[in-house]
């Protein structure tokens, strides 16, 4: 594990979660995005048959049920995206991304499991274009309103980090981040990601 980054309102640490973890102060809550482990069955339609999209298919292989619970045992407000791919407790607020322009090859919606003791939500939002590097990028407004979901939290977890999406959610709302990502590359991406919302929201503080 290498020690972290940190810029601003964001601690950044590049490594595997389940060290880092419980190295980690008292979080508020908890939204991340791990991998689903569909990898195989990207073969065709819209993602599979696109070249770019080869490193997802590698990438997605393998999805651990015990990240979910590590993550389980903090006991904060959670939000895990593609929870329907792990074994979690019943939940009553299920949260769904309706994809507005998803294409008949394409999943209409993608849910995360919360422990949120509320009425489930849908989030109606076109599909993200990936522009940042990561092959399941989920689009920043979705990401906002998962915090907004989770009460705002003061300080927020995503051990998925990727290309740091979570994080400049947090940035845009004047929250504290942490974030881990295994992917030197993805970690890479997510801390310049973060940096620029971190510039922009002191320029227009």
């Amino acid at each position: 594990m290498s020690n972290p980054v940190i810029i601003g309102n964001a601690t950044l640490y590049h490594g595997d979660c389940l060290t880092i973890l419980p190295t980690l102060p008292k979080v508020d809550a908890i939204i991340t995005d791990p991998p689903y482990g569909l990898g195989d069955r990207m073969q065709g339609g819209t993602w599979g048959a696109c070249p770019k999209y080869r490193e997802m298919r590698q990438w997605d292989q393998v999805a651990e049920q015990q990240w979910i619970d590590a993550l389980l045992v903090l006991s904060v407000p959670s939000v895990i995206w593609g929870g329907n791919n792990f074994f979690v407790p019943p939940s009553r607020c299920w949260l769904i991304w309706a994809k507005q322009n998803a294409v008949p090859t394409m999943g209409d919606f993608e849910m995360a499991w919360t422990n949120l003791d509320r009425p489930s939500k849908r989030f109606v939002h076109p599909v993200g274009f990936h522009e940042n590097g990561h092959p399941t990028e989920k689009p920043t407004p979705l990401m906002r309103w998962c915090l907004e979901q989770a009460g705002m939290p003061q300080t927020t977890l995503d051990p998925f980090m990727g290309s740091g999406t979570t994080g400049v959610a947090c940035m845009q709302l004047g929250r504290k981040f942490i974030g881990i990502e295994i992917e030197r590359k993805y970690f890479d991406i997510a801390c310049e990601r973060i940096e620029n919302a971190q510039r922009q929201q002191r320029m227009f503080a």
